[in-house]
């Protein structure tokens, strides 16, 4: 099985805990620049965001013991850079976060259809086949088959079975005359539960208007925090799939739209907050 650091289904789905919040921080303004951060920044830019100086001391060695970040000592100071793994983990999970729910792709109608199961002993095994698969945009019909509107992320799944080194089966097809396709998307995603949580995200947004650089840097950190849990819990899936009016389409377009108008003065108050 591969040693490469993992992301907990805590962290992927956002939970406003200190170590998640740090990551959202490290993906939205230190890896576009490149930089390392001093201890002492995030240690302002987290008590801004509500969270005690002893959680995000935690969480900054926690990240660091994952192989995300790396600690260097200047004086009595320590600043932290990305490592290559960190990167890797950051630059995914931005595509995935800023290219998800566009509505824009079209489908050709195949299914690719995967059957893989973990031994019922090993949970920690089990959990992570789930989180992995789920990430991949896959939807459970039961405790073994797993499907995606998407057949081309077949490679993806591949790496996941592989990573985890367990054997399965792949099979691409299109739907017969048995039942329908709304129905088994129903059956492999809970769409209501989907819907409600963007409901919530658009009136949570809603009710945000920044006056000030440093209001808006906290609102973009929130923003992207609450945004990055779609990815894992929303498949992506095509328009033909999805219920009328669907609220994924509105909640897509709100965030870009609020990113785009917060970003340069959250850029402002990040650039400051840092010293340059």
């Amino acid at each position: 099985m591969t040693t490469e650091p993992v992301v907990s289904r805590r962290q992927q789905l956002g939970a406003a805990s200190a170590p998640s919040l740090l990551l959202t921080i490290l993906g939205e303004f230190v890896l576009p620049g490149g930089r390392p951060v001093w201890t002492a920044t995030l240690l302002e830019l987290m008590d801004e965001l509500e969270l005690a100086e002893k959680a995000v001391r935690q969480a900054i060695m926690r990240t660091a013991d994952s192989g995300w970040i790396t600690g260097s000592r200047v004086g009595r100071q320590t600043r932290w850079a990305l490592t290559d793994a960190g990167v890797r983990l950051l630059r995914e999970g931005t595509t995935r976060i800023f290219g998800f729910a566009d509505g824009a792709r079209p489908w050709d109608g195949r299914w690719l259809v995967t059957s893989v199961s973990a031994p019922e002993k090993q949970r920690a095994l089990r959990h992570e086949l789930r989180t992995r698969l789920g990430w991949a945009g896959l939807g459970a019909l039961n405790g073994v088959t797993w499907v995606t509107p998407w057949v081309d992320r077949e490679p993806e799944v591949a790496e996941v079975l592989a990573n985890l080194e367990l054997p399965g089966w792949s099979f691409v097809a299109s739907s017969g005359a048995i039942g329908d396709e709304r129905s088994l998307t129903r059956a492999a995603w809970d769409l209501d539960e989907i819907e409600r949580r963007y409901e919530s995200f658009l009136d949570l947004v809603g009710r945000r208007r920044p006056r000030t650089d440093r209001q808006a840097l906290v609102a973009q950190i929130r923003l992207v925090q609450e945004w990055r849990r779609f990815p894992l819990l929303d498949p992506g899936l095509p328009r033909e799939l999805l219920p009328p009016r669907w609220s994924g389409h509105r909640a897509a377009e709100v965030f870009r739209e609020r990113h785009a108008a917060w970003a340069p003065r959250a850029q402002a108050a990040w650039s400051s907050l840092r010293g340059s």
